[in-house]
């Protein structure tokens, strides 16, 4: 048996349109030359005196732990979970107390290439991309969304690209024991402009962030900025996407990668 290993995550870069202009990264880089004057002063050598006058590569980076593929812990999302499973609720947990378990398991794809920007999706939506596939869902299988933004990574139209996961179908999945879900888009909601649109027009304020909101019933984390998802298989693979360890952050980047066992 051999084994694949395809990575799902984007490349963090600063210069291109990857998150709205207030949330973009920064990286400043230092190469091997700009490096070896400081260290050969510190050392009391000449810079000759290093290897081609070489030292050492850096980077300085200024960046959210929502940049770049990252992990959203359910403290993110707001500072209860579980409400429907426990009265009162119990304390989000913050990204370091995100059992790896979760973090770590087989998965599933949903693909909603075909929804327009914009669009929320449903429990139907979910239940008939399931039936078309021919999967039924089980516990703690990661769920990963492959919409149109996948593929506008870098681009100026990629926040506002893909569909959204609405309340009721994230909900719909944590029911059925999921507690890690993913997407190639910017959120797992539908892009913002699209929910202020909707606000507009009804005055339900109860749609904004509304599929990141069930988390206050069901605790769970998600996976934002995935990447590559459309050469995956509908099933039979798995997920890693273990997160950084911010200490009582709410987010943490991952290196996600899928494995393929043929």
């Amino acid at each position: 048996m051999s084994r694949r290993m395809i990575d799902i995550s984007v490349p963090l870069m600063a210069g291109i349109r990857s998150d709205p202009e207030r949330s973009l990264p920064k990286i400043a880089y230092t190469d091997h030359r700009q490096s070896a004057a400081r260290m050969a002063e510190y050392m009391g050598v000449r810079v000759e005196d290093l290897p081609e006058g070489q030292y050492a590569a850096s980077e300085r980076v200024d960046i959210s732990t929502h940049n770049g593929t990252h992990l959203d812990a359910p403290w993110h999302y707001f500072s209860r979970m579980d409400e429907r499973l426990v009265p009162g609720g119990r304390p989000s947990m913050r990204i370091d107390e995100v059992p790896l378990e979760w973090c770590f398991q087989p998965a599933v794809k949903l693909d909603f290439r075909h929804l327009p920007d914009g669009y929320v999706a449903t429990p139907g939506d979910v239940e008939a991309e399931l039936k078309r596939i021919g999967h039924e869902i089980r516990p703690l299988e990661i769920v990963v969304v492959n919409t149109r933004a996948g593929t506008r990574y870098g681009h100026d139209d990629y926040v506002e690209s893909g569909c959204g996961m609405g309340k009721a179908a994230t909900l719909w999945l944590l029911e059925r024991g999921v507690r890690l879900v993913g997407t190639d888009g910017w959120s797992w909601d539908a892009p913002f402009s699209y929910t202020r649109q909707r606000v507009k027009e009804t005055g339900d304020a109860s749609l904004i962030w509304e599929g990141h909101r069930a988390g206050r019933e069901i605790g769970y984390c998600h996976i934002e900025k995935l990447h590559n998802l459309e050469v995956l298989p509908p099933n039979g693979f798995q997920v890693v996407c273990f997160p950084i360890k911010v200490h009582r952050g709410s987010a943490g980047w991952t290196r996600a990668v899928a494995i393929i066992d043929d």
